[in-house]
C-alpha cells in the first residue's frame, strides 16, 4: 500500500466505520450535509462563476489512451449552449491502459482502494456548490434539487456503495491456516492465501436527468473492488461528470496510482459509443440507467458483463381512504411537480374507486379526488418563482413533446402550462398534465410516460386498484408504490402487494417525506425483484459480484 493512500483510509476511517454501522441499522446518518449553509459562504457565492469560467472551451483530463477526437454539444435546458468540449479516448487504447493499470490497483489491497474512494468522495463534497451549477445547467434540475440530489446524496449514494464493499471484502481473510487432524498421524496442514480479485474493467452508463446521483454507486462499488471504470456519460450531461472524472484522478494520481483507473468516454448522439464499448470482452460489469429498450438490449447482448439495470416502470399510487384530503392532494402535488416527474421514482398510475372514497370529512366522489388533486397541483404552483425552482427544466426536447403527445390518452383534469422563467427565459418548463382514464383504458396507464404526465383511474374499487396494480407492476415493474387508507386490514393488503410485486411501499404519506425520496443507508432503492430495475441501490448483491476470491495453498507446518 502507497503511504498516501495509507494516509488517506486512516483519515476517512471513522467515517467509514459510521458507514458500515449505518448500512446495518438503517437509521439516519450522514457525514455529507444537504444545507448549502454548511458549506463555505465563499465556495457557494462562487459556484455560478466557477461554473461560467469552464463554458466554450476544452475540458482536459488524462485520456488514459490519447485522444480520438473532441465531442460536446451540450445545451443547458435553462436555454443557452455550454460550449464545453471534451477529449473522447481512443477506446481500444484506453481498454489496454486500464487492463495494466488494474493490476497495481488490484495488489495494493482493499484498504488502499477504499482510502482512495473515500478521499474522492470528500472531495466532491467540498466541491458540492459548483458542481450543483453543472447538473442544473444540464439535467434541468432546479438550484436546490441540483445541490442536494447531484451534490451531497450522491456522494451519501457513492458511500454507501464503499461501505458495503469493505463489508464484503472485510470478510475475506488474507490468510488462514488450516490444520485437519489425523488421529495417530501428524495432522494436515495448509497455509492458505485469498486474494480479491476484481472482473475486469467496469462501464458505467450514465443518465441525463440525474447524471451524478445514479452514477457514483456503480462507480464506487468497482473502484473499490479494484475494477478500472470507464464512465459514459451521458451526450447531454457530460460537465458534471467530466467535474468528478477529474476529481477521482487527481486523487489516483496522488496516491501513487495511474489515474486513467477512471476515465471518461465522451460520446454525441450522432456516433454513440455504448455498443461498443459494453460488447468489448475486458468489460465485465455494467451499470446503466435509463431506458428499457437499451437496458433489455444490454441485459442480452453484453453477456460477457454483469449488468446492474435500473430501467423503467409504471410507479403507482393506490387511493382507499384518507383522513385529511388536502394533506394528502398536497403531498402528491409535490410529488407529481418535483422536477417536472422527470424522475425514477415519480408517480403516474393513481388508482381510485369510481364510487369515490371515504375521508374524515365524509364521502367524496371519484371526480372529487380528481379535481382535489389538481387544485393542489394548481396552489402548489400558484407562485411562479417557486414554480420553476420545483419545477426545473425538462431536460430533453423528446420529454417536451410527450406532453402534447399524451393529451389525448384521457379526459384532462388538469392541463399542462408551459412557465416563464425570471432569469432564463429560454428555459423549458412545464407544469404537470393530469388525465382521468378508466381502468379498462390500460395502453395509456400500463406504459411509462417520462415526464409531468400522470393518470388518475377509475377502478371497480380498491381490491380491482390492488389488482390491476399487481398486474401492471408484474409486467412492467415500478420503482416506487403508495398507498392511502385509514382501514389497517387494507393497509396488510397493501404491504402485501408490496412484496408481491417487489416495490417498496410508502403508505399515507401527508407530511413533510414524498414518495420520490429515497434516503441513503436506511431506504433501498429499488429491489432488483421487477422489471423497472435488476439491482437494488444499495445492497451486498450491489457490490458481492464485482470481485472473485482466488486461493493459493501450499503445505504448512502446525503452530
Amino acid at each position: 500500500m502507497t503511504q498516501s493512500a495509507q494516509q488517506m483510509f486512516d483519515l476517512h476511517r471513522e467515517i467509514l466505520d459510521q458507514a458500515v454501522d449505518a448500512i446495518a441499522s438503517r437509521n439516519f446518518w450522514t457525514p455529507f450535509p444537504e444545507s448549502m449553509r454548511k458549506y463555505p459562504e465563499d465556495a457557494v457565492k462562487a459556484a455560478p462563476s466557477k461554473f461560467e469560467s469552464l463554458l466554450n472551451q476544452p475540458f482536459t483530463l488524462n485520456s488514459g489512451g490519447g485522444s480520438a477526437q473532441q465531442v460536446g454539444d451540450e445545451v443547458s435546458p435553462y436555454g443557452f449552449e455550454l460550449g464545453i468540449t471534451y477529449d473522447q479516448p481512443d477506446p481500444s487504447e484506453l481498454v489496454a491502459a486500464m487492463q495494466v493499470a488494474m493490476r497495481d490497483w488490484r495488489d495494493v489491497g482493499a484498504q488502499a482502494r477504499v482510502g482512495v474512494c473515500l478521499e474522492i468522495l470528500s472531495r466532491l463534497n467540498a466541491m458540492s456548490p459548483e458542481i450543483a451549477q453543472a447538473v442544473m445547467h444540464t439535467s434541468g434540475q432546479g438550484p436546490m434539487m441540483a445541490f442536494q440530489a447531484g451534490g451531497p446524496h450522491a456522494q451519501d449514494r457513492g458511500l454507501e456503495a464503499v461501505a458495503y464493499a469493505w463489508q464484503a471484502m472485510a470478510q475475506v481473510p488474507a490468510t488462514a491456516q488450516w490444520v485437519k487432524p489425523q488421529g495417530k498421524h501428524d495432522p494436515i496442514v495448509m497455509d492458505k492465501r485469498f486474494h480479491i480479485v476484481p472482473r475486469g474493467i467496469s462501464l458505467v452508463v450514465a443518465c441525463s436527468t440525474f447524471p451524478t446521483w445514479n452514477t457514483y454507486p456503480g462507480l464506487f462499488a468497482s473502484l473499490a473492488t479494484g475494477n478500472p471504470v470507464i464512465v459514459k456519460p451521458h451526450p447531454g450531461a457530460i460537465l458534471p461528470l467530466a467535474m468528478s472524472v477529474r476529481v477521482a484522478q487527481q486523487v489516483l494520481e496522488e496516491a501513487g496510482f495511474d489515474p486513467c483507473l477512471v476515465s471518461l468516454m465522451p460520446d454525441s448522439v450522432d456516433a454513440p459509443l455504448t455498443k461498443t464499448l459494453a460488447l468489448d470482452p475486458a468489460v465485465k460489469l455494467i451499470d446503466f440507467t435509463g431506458s428499457n429498450a437499451f437496458g433489455d438490449w444490454l441485459i442480452q447482448n453484453a453477456t460477457q458483463a454483469q449488468v446492474f439495470a435500473e430501467k423503467a416502470g409504471i410507479n403507482s399510487i393506490i387511493i382507499d381512504s384518507v383522513d385529511n384530503l388536502k394533506a394528502v392532494t398536497a403531498n402528491l402535488a409535490f410529488s407529481l411537480s418535483l422536477y417536472s416527474g422527470q424522475m425514477c421514482t415519480t408517480p403516474q398510475a393513481i388508482y381510485v374507486p369510481r364510487d369515490g372514497i371515504e375521508t374524515a370529512d365524509g364521502h367524496l366522489s371519484f371526480d372529487d379526488v380528481a379535481a382535489a388533486l389538481a387544485k393542489a397541483v394548481q396552489a402548489f404552483l400558484s407562485d411562479n418563482d417557486r414554480a420553476c425552482t420545483v419545477l426545473g427544466a425538462i431536460q430533453s426536447l423528446e420529454t417536451q413533446a410527450r406532453i402534447d403527445e399524451c393529451r389525448g390518452l384521457g379526459d384532462i383534469v388538469l392541463d399542462s402550462e408551459q412557465r416563464e422563467h425570471a432569469h432564463f427565459p429560454n428555459a423549458r418548463i412545464h407544469t404537470p398534465l393530469i388525465l382521468k382514464v378508466d381502468a379498462e383504458q390500460k395502453a395509456a396507464y400500463s406504459e411509462e410516460r417520462f415526464g409531468p404526465v400522470s393518470f388518475v383511474i377509475a377502478t371497480d374499487n380498491t381490491a380491482h386498484s390492488i389488482a390491476l396494480a399487481r398486474d401492471v407492476i408484474a409486467k412492467k415493474g415500478a420503482i416506487t408504490l403508495g398507498g392511502y387508507t385509514t382501514d389497517e386490514a387494507v393497509a396488510e393488503q397493501l404491504e402485501a402487494l408490496a412484496m408481491d410485486v417487489a416495490a417498496p411501499l410508502s403508505l399515507n404519506l401527508d407530511g413533510g417525506i414524498f414518495v420520490n425520496q429515497s434516503a441513503a443507508f436506511s431506504d433501498f432503492h429499488a429491489t432488483g425483484g421487477n422489471p423497472a430495475a435488476n439491482a437494488s441501490l444499495c445492497n451486498q448483491a450491489f457490490v458481492a459480484n464485482r470481485f472473485v476470491v482466488v486461493q493459493s495453498r501450499r503445505h504448512g507446518q502446525s503452530n
